[in-house]
This record gives C-alpha cells, structure tokens and sequence, in this order.
C-alpha cells in the first residue's frame, strides 16, 4: 500500500485544487451578468435561433467523432510497438500488419458508406 501512497497523495491534492478554483472563482469572480455575456458567441458573427431543447444534431457529427476515436486508438498500438519492434521481430511485424489490415477495412467501410464527405 505504501507505493500508492504518492499517487493517493497526487490525486488528492489535483481534486484539492480543482475544488478550490471552482469555489474561490465563484466567490470571487465578477457577477455582472447581462444579456450580452450570458448569449453564446460564434467568432464575432450573430448567433443563430437554437431551437427549444436544443434541437437535432446531425449523425455526420458522431461519426466524425467515432472516426477519430478509432484512428487515436490505432495510434495508441503503433506507439508502443514502434519503441519495442526489434524486441518482438516477426511476430510483432505478423500482429501489426493484422492489426493494420483490420483498421483499413473499417477505413474501407467508412469511406464507401461516405463517412468522409464533408458537406
């Protein structure tokens, strides 16, 4: 239990600090609201009518979204296996060019469905 002291330590004092901002920018913080600030800015144009209730977003958004999450995630296995390559030799090469190949064919898939049209 004493290895995890530090990070208990760590975690406390990050939780500790965040807690602390919030509350202190509250108190201390301007509150001179007024209509100006409360709207939402879109880079110095007009914004536009939302809808009651926030209105629909589009399904184009999502999946731009699971998009990047696949390819970060893909990422994620090619860092470590490019720091140990030589370590695991052709079985790391045999499992990466797998790995690759599954990848690409949800790229293929994305990509004939028109997951990648940006209009």
């Amino acid at each position: 239990m004493e290895l995890y002291t530090p990070v208990l330590a760590l975690v406390l004092l990050a939780t500790g600090f965040a807690v602390f901002s919030v509350i202190m920018s509250a108190l201390v913080g301007p509150k001179r609201y007024n209509r100006a600030k409360l709207d939402s800015y879109e880079c110095g144009i007009e914004p536009t009518p939302q809808p009651v209730g926030g209105g629909r977003v589009p399904v184009k958004y999502f999946i731009t979204a699971m998009l990047f999450i696949v390819f970060d995630i893909e990422i994620i296995f090619l860092y470590p296996w490019a720091v140990h390559f030589d370590a695991m030799r052709w079985f790391g090469l045999i499992e990466m060019v797998l790995f690759i190949a599954t990848v690409f064919v949800a790229y293929a898939y994305v990509w004939r469905r028109g997951g990648l049209d940006w209009d």
